[in-house]
């Protein structure tokens, strides 16, 4: 295989991986608004005295849950533009066909 094969080979593999990464993290932060969501409202439902209290945590930890799927989008960014593979792929092609 030459070396343009393999650096699509690894481009591909990266995009899979990147779009894996990002469904993952969609579907979680779905389950987890769907989750603190209900418990909110069944909260508020039992006290609503303490509404403003829940609304206020209940926007922190949403917060809390964005920020996790943000930084699986900071990872997806850096293996999509920067892809560390191909730069260890080529060095090692250079090497290979050095003799070294």
């Amino acid at each position: 295989m030459d070396l343009i094969t393999q650096i699509g080979a690894v481009q591909t593999a990266t995009a899979y991986g990147v779009a894996l990464i990002i469904a993952a993290g969609a579907f979680g932060t779905a389950i987890g608004f769907a989750i603190l969501g209900s418990k909110f409202l069944e909260a508020t439902a039992r006290q609503p005295e303490v509404a403003p209290m829940l609304l206020t945590r209940m926007f922190l930890v949403a917060g809390l849950l964005d920020g996790v799927t943000m930084i699986g989008i900071g990872l997806c960014l850096y293996f999509t533009l920067m892809n560390p593979f191909v730069g260890g792929l080529i060095s090692a092609a250079s090497q290979v066909g050095t003799g070294l």
